[in-house]
Order: C-alpha cells, then sequence, then structure tokens
C-alpha cells in the first residue's frame, strides 16, 4: 500500500493506493497518523480511494481509528471515489454516517 496526499485550500487529501487490509493497515497506521498530525489545522481530511483495489474489516478499523483521532480535534473526514468492490464494502458497514461521501 502507498499513500499519497496535498493539501489544497486548507482540506487534506489522503490518496489510498493498493490493499488496505491487516497487513498494510499496521505498517501505514503510524505514517498517516504521523501525517495527519502535521496539519492539525485542516478544515477537513478528505479520503482519496480511487485506487484502492481492496479493503476488509482491518482496513475499515484503519479508517474508523483515523476518524476517532480527528474527531477530537473536531475536524471532519469525508471519503470519495471509492472502486466498486471498496464502495461495497463502505455502504455495508455503515461508515458513511461518519464520514460522509462527497
Amino acid at each position: 500500500m502507498e499513500i499519497k496526499f496535498k493539501s489544497i485550500s486548507n482540506k487534506l487529501y489522503v490518496y489510498l493506493y493498493g490493499e488496505l487490509d491487516e497487513y498494510t493497515s499496521r505498517s501505514m497506521r503510524n505514517l498517516l497518523d504521523n501525517l495527519l498530525e502535521q496539519y492539525l489545522q485542516s478544515r477537513a481530511v478528505v479520503f482519496n480511494l480511487a485506487n484502492l483495489s481492496f479493503m476488509d474489516s482491518t482496513g475499515l478499523g484503519f479508517l474508523i481509528g483515523r476518524y476517532k483521532k480527528l474527531k477530537n480535534y473536531n475536524i471532519p473526514v469525508y471519503i470519495e471515489n471509492p472502486t466498486l468492490s471498496v464502495e461495497k464494502v463502505l455502504q455495508l458497514s455503515g461508515i458513511y454516517e461518519i464520514m460522509p461521501k462527497i
């Protein structure tokens, strides 16, 4: 898995590439948390999932964990452009109730 990011108009866009599962989420958790710490002045964080080919329940937990961290700073979190297979997992989980799709 690979993470890229950019800040546009005080919003942090996080681009996830590859697979988000038990193996990759372990190695990416600290990397992403450190990145988010640097952008706590952001008005929002947007997870772009257009290049995420696979996500399982551990990947959902990964996203929810980042949501909880950002919620402590009153920073809203959004999801954009999930692939079809990832979209199915997100819909079934009900995650859009806390992280709306834009």
